[in-house]
């Protein structure tokens, strides 16, 4: 079923959630078994205490001799003594079991969820609210716990006091076990029946949250932005109507409940009623005895009881199932892309990059790159360039296999990127993006986040070179300063910094810069300068560049457009072509002082003082 654009979920039964789940609770699978005989065990000599009670009341209605009367009847109670104490014993040992179980499922299932959902594709998480899938998640984890319980204290009690009762009022009056028995199958089955159809309605209840949720998670995350627009009243009437038609679901859905329970309500009245009445005719006719009559009825009170209950448990059974249908989607729905059976590891020795035939289309008709093929030689610094929409950061997508291309293959020294392990490919790759993303964590472990075993030393050094320095300076914890989320404690530059940092710390041999200076004020692009001219020494490198004075001494220069290489070349080359897409982009970006040749060679000479000043071509223009 269709649960985002572009994403089409296979279609969940319950079996598929059980299994889901067991694959969370087998390792603690002994724990389960201990539990389940521990719970049949003291629930049995639960259900064995009113046999004792029939002796009991047979005693006091039989002849009298009060010294052996009081003897029989304490001897009696002091075995439900004992019987109660041992089952009391059994449901400690069962409430300690279970909860081992239940942590370490619930632990075990969260890690394979996570596992499985971070290796979706960016697609996949482009077409999903953060908001939601962490819903998800919580609610898969609850719903294992609450089915749990319900199939071990309600299903499994249930089950095993029927089969109890049934077989100790047979031996006493098969015809009333029949009875119980007959009315028994017909209130689960009408219960398991209509758990079944109100299932539709809690699939929507669990579905409207999960939006209710997402739409919640959006407009907190966007808070400065509907501030800024004076939007509050209109996101607050969005939220007031999506909590409204939530409500209406919920609501339904309950009132559903509430009739049904009312029906059987009427019905266990009635059965008690019935049942009775047989039981006073079967005793006037001397088929059964006084003590036998109690123990029907202390029988009776505990089947109408557990039998009332149990159109509560399918209920909650199914509502598990609602709550955590929507996370087994996600870890059914095949994983976009993923690593080749006998994968091998990426070993890049000198960073040749060759396209070859690149073609990848969204749909039938949104072609976003064209058949490009490309050679980019170990060491080569070229940039990717064109309009909007052309299809340069695909490019790059496709090179770390965010995307999967739809023909073509792409190579790294030699070995196609399909077919080595995503993880492998990844490390050999360096990104800075446009707008880095920073973890609510430490500045240290943000910088050291592609080298995991960094030494202190290491760190503070790439942050000098990234002139992170002397912002992370008049921090009051320093290195230790928590960034917020996203990073939102620190400006824009200054997460450019970090990312920088991070990339230089990482040392991959292929590097890839998406306008890695466009937070940057003129102050904090000059600082950086060097330590980029530093970082891309002995790298092959790949700028996906907008502003063009960035890119002018690079060693190629691609222009993309329409999913297609139009034209490549320096410079100088470019702009020496007759109606070149690189020239006419050069001049709308050079505004009103590139009119002339003469404008053009004042630039040029500018630009080249300033490469002077900069210790030979430091600056960003001098890849």
């Amino acid at each position: 079923m269709p649960s985002q654009k572009g994403i089409v979920y296979p279609k969940v039964k319950l079996k598929h959630v059980l299994a889901a789940f067991w694959r969370g609770a087998k390792p603690q699978r002994w724990l389960l078994f201990a539990t389940i005989l521990a719970v049949v065990i003291a629930t049995a000599l639960g259900i064995y205490i009113p046999v004792f009670y029939k002796k009991f009341f047979d005693i006091i209605s039989g002849p009298q001799n009060s010294g052996q009367i009081s003897g029989s009847l304490i001897g009696i109670i002091t075995q439900v003594f004992i019987i109660q104490l041992i089952a009391w014993v059994f449901w400690r040992l069962n409430s300690f079991a279970v909860a081992a179980f239940e942590a370490k499922s619930i632990a075990r299932l969260k890690q394979q969820v996570y596992d499985y959902l971070m290796d979706h594709s960016y697609s996949f998480f482009v077409n999903n609210f953060a908001g939601s899938l962490v819903q998800k998640v919580n609610r898969f984890a609850r719903a294992f716990e609450q089915l749990a319980d319900r199939l071990l204290y309600d299903v499994l009690t249930l089950f095993t006091r029927l089969i109890f009762i049934f077989i100790i009022l047979f031996f006493y009056n098969p015809t009333i076990a029949w009875i119980i028995l007959a009315w028994v199958l017909i209130f689960l089955l009408s219960s398991l029946w209509f758990a079944i159809w109100k299932l539709k309605y809690d699939i929507a209840v669990a579905e409207i949250d999960s939006k209710t949720t997402g739409y919640l998670s959006d407009t907190i995350t966007n808070q400065n932005t509907i501030q800024l627009f004076a939007s509050k009243k209109i996101e607050a009437e969005g939220y007031e109507n999506i909590t409204n038609e939530q409500a209406k679901k919920t609501l339904f859905s309950w009132n559903l409940s509430a009739i049904m329970d009312a029906i059987q309500s009427v019905f266990n009245i009635i059965f008690q009623f019935a049942l009775f009445f047989f039981a006073i005719i079967f005793w006037a006719k001397g088929l059964i005895s006084i003590g036998v009559f109690a123990m029907i009825q202390s029988y009776v009170f505990v089947i109408v009881d557990n039998t009332w209950g149990f159109s509560r448990v399918i209920r909650n059974i199914y509502q598990a199932y609602a709550d955590s249908k929507e996370m087994v989607e996600i870890i059914l729905l095949p994983h976009e892309i993923k690593d080749l059976k006998g994968a091998t590891e990426l070993a890049v020795k000198e960073g040749k990059i060759e396209f070859k035939n690149l073609t990848l289309s969204f749909n039938k008709t949104r072609q976003v790159l064209n058949d490009i093929s490309l050679t980019i030689n170990p060491g080569e610094k070229v940039a990717l360039i064109g309009p909007s929409g052309a299809g340069k950061t695909t490019f790059v997508r496709l090179l770390l296999r965010l995307y999967s291309a739809t023909s073509g293959k792409i190579l790294i020294d030699g070995q196609d990127i399909s077919q080595v392990t995503q993880e492998s490919l990844r490390k050999n790759i360096s990104m800075v993006p446009q707008d880095p993303i920073l973890f609510h964590r430490t500045l240290a472990q943000n910088i050291a986040y592609g080298k995991r075993d960094a030494k202190m030393s290491d760190i503070e050094e790439a942050a000098r070179l990234a002139h992170c320095d002397d912002f992370i300076a008049n921090l009051p914890y320093k290195f230790d300063t928590f960034v917020g989320e996203r990073g939102i404690k620190l400006s824009g530059g200054e997460r450019q910094r970090v990312a920088i940092a991070r990339a230089i710390l990482k040392n991959a041999p292929i590097l890839v810069l998406d306008e890695a200076t466009s937070s940057l004020d003129s102050n904090s692009e000059m600082l950086i300068q060097d330590a980029l001219n530093n970082l891309m020494q002995n790298k092959t490198v790949i700028v996906i560049a907008h502003r063009l004075s960035t890119i002018q001494k690079m060693d190629r220069i691609i222009v993309v457009d329409g999913g297609k290489i139009i034209e490549q070349g320096s410079h100088s080359e470019l702009l020496a072509k007759e109606n070149s897409l690189y020239k006419k982009l050069w001049e709308l970006q050079a505004g009103g002082f590139l009119k002339s040749e003469s404008d053009e060679a004042e630039t040029e000479e500018n630009l080249e003082e300033e490469d002077e000043k900069y210790e030979g071509g430091a600056k960003l223009a001098n890849f």
